[in-house]
C-alpha cells in the first residue's frame, strides 16, 4: 500500500468512526449538567484523563474556557498529591477513558466522592460496561471503533472520536448560553483569532 492509499484508508476509517458515534439522551443530560453547575451555580468544569486521553481532556478544558465556560484540567495522578483541592462543590467533572478501567481515573472518582459525594460526573468511554460507566452519572459512548494503528493499540481513532465528542459539548453549550464574537474577543485577545473576533464584534 502506498502512502497515498494508506492516507485515504486511514481517513475513511476514522470518518466512519465519527459517523458511528452513538447519540443518546445522555448528551442532553451532559449539556444540562454543564449549564446548571457552571452557568447557573457558578462552578466550573473539571476535565481529567490519563495519557493520550488526558491530552484530549486538557484540550477540551481550554476550548471550553475560551468559549465562555470556565474549565480546568486536573491530572489524576497530581490529584493524589494535593491538586484535588481545586475541586469545589458546585463543579461538574468530565472524565475520559477509552477502556473505562483506567486506574488513576477511577481513583480520582473515589477521592472526589470522599470530599463531595454529590458532585456530578460525566464520562467519555469506549466500552459501555466498564467500572467508570458504573461510577458516573452520565456516559457518552465513543462507539468503540478499532484503532487505525496497525497494532490496534495506539490511541488514534479513539482520541479522534473523543475530541469530536468534546466539540459537540462545547458547541451545544455555546449555543445555549448565546456566546457571541464579542464574548470571544474578550477572552482571546492575542493572535489571528483575537483580531478576527474583534473585527466580527464591531
Amino acid at each position: 500500500m502506498t502512502i497515498e492509499e494508506s492516507m485515504h484508508h486511514i481517513v475513511e476509517r476514522e470518518a466512519e468512526a465519527l459517523r458511528a458515534i452513538p447519540y443518546s439522551h445522555e448528551y442532553d443530560r451532559a449539556v444540562e449538567l454543564i449549564l446548571e453547575h457552571v452557568h447557573r451555580r457558578g462552578g466550573k468544569l473539571i476535565t481529567a484523563g490519563m495519557g493520550k486521553a488526558g491530552q484530549i481532556a486538557m484540550n477540551i478544558a481550554t476550548t471550553f474556557s475560551s468559549t465562555g465556560t470556565p474549565a480546568v484540567n486536573l491530572h489524576p495522578s497530581d490529584a493524589q498529591h494535593g491538586d484535588i483541592g481545586v475541586i469545589q462543590p458546585d463543579d461538574v467533572m468530565l472524565l475520559i477513558s477509552n477502556s473505562g478501567h483506567t486506574r488513576e481515573v477511577l481513583k480520582l472518582v473515589e477521592l472526589t466522592r470522599d470530599i463531595y459525594p454529590d458532585i456530578p460526573m460525566i464520562s467519555i468511554v469506549g466500552i459501555p460496561d466498564s467500572e467508570l460507566t458504573r461510577a458516573v452519572d452520565v456516559t457518552l459512548l465513543t462507539g468503540g471503533a478499532p484503532e487505525v494503528c496497525p497494532l490496534g493499540l495506539t490511541p488514534t481513532t479513539s482520541t479522534t472520536v473523543m475530541m469530536v465528542i468534546g466539540d459537540i459539548l462545547v458547541v451545544n453549550v455555546m449555543e445555549a448560553i448565546g456566546f457571541t464574537a464579542n464574548d470571544y474577543a474578550k477572552r482571546h485577545y492575542g493572535g489571528y483569532l483575537g483580531e478576527k473576533s474583534r473585527t466580527e464584534a464591531e
